[in-house]
């Protein structure tokens, strides 16, 4: 059986979420210890060097209170997407940090739009709205559950601080709302 289609147990689980956040931890070191020089790999609005940061902006950090805000949900609703299983999850990540990345190059700020809130956002869009898609009952719990828990990131997706790249939290949102409507429902 493939490893990207059979079901992960919990352990696994948490072995893929240890993996990322030890590359998300590696890489703010990184960037620490070079006085936040990886800040330039951002993702720069309609500058065409700044296309790179479509793919790197979500693993940089512009601080460490950043970073350290970033990991807790990340590590949350890496672990609620794990339940759809790890097909599933690789899919959507990749179409949630593309998608709103090219969206954010788009029409974002001028600015270096960096960190993985782009990404938890569009979790937190996948996961509200998949459950009730999916129609499964443990997976309509967890849409309950993050809604419940979570549903004052809906307030992110508006223009805030000069530092917050609502943009990021805005597409990431609907990309994951499109990759719920595309990917959510049970395979027949």
């Amino acid at each position: 059986m493939n490893v990207l289609t059979k079901k992960l147990d919990t352990k696994q689980q948490i072995k893929w979420i240890v993996v990322l956040l030890a590359v998300l931890t590696v890489i703010e070191v990184i960037n620490f210890l070079s006085g936040r020089t990886l800040n330039q790999l951002g993702n720069i609005p309609r500058y065409v060097p700044g296309l790179k940061g479509i793919i790197l902006g979500p693993f940089i950090h512009g601080s460490l209170q950043h970073f350290f805000s970033n990991i807790a949900p990340l590590a949350i609703f890496t672990y609620l997407m794990l339940q759809y299983g790890l097909k599933r999850y690789l899919i959507v990540s990749i179409w949630i940090i593309l998608l709103s990345g090219i969206l954010v190059w788009l029409f974002g700020r001028s600015a270096s739009h960096v960190g993985a809130s782009g990404v938890i956002y569009g979790y937190f869009g996948y996961l509200v709205l998949a459950g009730f898609l999916n129609k499964s009952i443990k997976l309509l719990l967890i849409s309950l559950l993050v809604a419940f828990f979570y549903g004052g990131l809906i307030f992110g997706i508006m223009p805030s601080g000069p530092f917050v790249s609502w943009e990021s939290h805005l597409f990431g949102f609907i990309t994951g709302l499109i990759a719920a409507k595309l990917w959510a429902k049970p395979n027949r």
